[in-house]
């Protein structure tokens, strides 16, 4: 990019998992070009496409597409309403859904980065049918379904958050998350926007051993195309029209573009040894990243999971989004300019996660953590 080069982790904040241009990809959506990008009718291509979904996740009894990860989740919000015939949703402090209006309270990463945790545009009527509860603390949570709990169509959750930096559920809290929403007669919506093929195969609900009842996808399914996928139990997907009263269309949904570009993503995460590769090289910049930050006295904590990790810049341990709010900024800035200096592209928030690439080497992490060392090196000594 004007004649400088640079080593991305950003990876369009998470889709871009198989690195640019990868070769199988980039053949498919050449394909898609010369055939045809947009019919306006379902395809065979999108039938195939689903049911490497559903193999993948087998709770998606069925699925439809969309065009991004914000219309998955804001369809799922629906079809949840009208299967409940509900109006409310409990989301947990600091996860980011998306920017449709009823997801943007106490939302993280973008929002939390500009400082509008609510962002202007969304009216308070809508806010209001929003509970927001902390993420890994279940008290709270009891106590707003003991309030709302006949209100509440749904229970809308990241299962590995990604927006305030990668943080795992305690043992038990989702487990427990899920039993207390369906004795209130809820549903429980698993944002996998950024998790699904993030982590295994088949996403977190996978990793994690637990069901959900509906579950919202984009990002890495659209292998850099423009994307999104919501699936669940047959009875909840039979409220969306044309079998149920829930309506949901998309001029641009399940195009042949995007269709294919998934199809040929998934093919190469499904490779051997993929997602082994991914964990070693995020365990080598875990390793050599606390390594340099012990040499030069910087204070950070790494939640790291497999191939995406977030750097914090505090000696506390992060498990949800107040603690996460209150880490250093202008260390983040300071570093993440140092690094972008020395030609390693992250994330510009102190929220996001660093995502490694099957296209990165060891070479690749060697050279990075050479840059970290000299960004800690240049922090220590100002």
């Amino acid at each position: 990019m004007d004649g400088n080069q640079y080593i991305d982790y950003l990876a369009a904040y998470g889709p871009i998992i198989t690195g640019h241009a990868h070769p199988h990809i980039t053949e498919a959506i050449k394909r898609a070009a010369e055939t045809g990008v947009l019919y306006g009718t379902p395809t065979p291509h999108e039938v195939k496409f689903a049911k490497m979904l559903k193999e993948a996740m087998p709770a998606l009894d069925k699925v439809r597409f969309v065009n991004s990860g914000t219309e998955a989740v804001m369809t799922t919000i629906r079809v949840a309403r009208a299967y409940t015939g509900r109006d409310k949703i409990i989301k947990f402090a600091g996860c980011y859904h998306g920017h449709s209006d009823l997801v943007l309270v106490a939302a993280g990463s973008g929002p939390s980065t500009l400082g509008t945790p609510d962002s202007a545009g969304v009216p308070k009527s809508i806010a209001q049918e929003v509970i927001t509860v902390p993420f890994n603390d279940i008290e709270p949570f009891k106590e707003a379904l003991e309030k709302w709990g006949g209100q509440i169509a749904a229970v809308l959750v990241e299962p590995i958050v990604g927006n305030f930096g990668i943080v795992e559920p305690k043992p038990g809290f989702l487990e427990e998350v899920k039993e207390l929403t369906h004795q209130a007669g809820s549903l429980i919506i698993f944002d996998e926007v950024i998790t699904a093929f993030r982590f295994m195969y088949g996403g977190a609900q996978d990793m994690l051993g637990i069901t959900p009842d509906l579950t919202a996808m984009g990002k890495i399914i659209g292998g850099g195309l423009p994307i999104g996928a919501y699936g669940g139990r047959a009875e909840v997907m039979e409220k969306v029209a044309p079998l149920g009263p829930a309506y949901q269309a998309g001029t641009m949904a399940g195009n042949p573009a995007s269709i294919l570009s998934g199809i040929a993503c998934l093919e190469v995460l499904k490779q051997d040894g993929v997602y082994e590769y991914l964990d070693q090289l995020g365990a080598m910049l875990e390793e050599g990243i606390t390594t340099s930050a012990s040499k030069h006295g910087i204070p950070i904590t790494i939640n790291r999971l497999k191939g995406a990790l977030t750097i914090y810049f505090t000696t506390e341990k992060i498990e949800n989004y107040e603690q996460a709010e209150n880490t250093d900024g202008e260390m983040f800035a300071r570093f993440f300019n140092l690094m972008l200096e020395q030609g390693i592209n992250l994330a510009p928030s102190k929220y996001e996660a660093w995502f490694v690439t099957i296209a990165h080497s060891q070479e690749d992490i060697e050279a990075t953590l050479h840059a970290v060392d000299q960004a800690f090196y240049s922090m220590a000594n100002e």
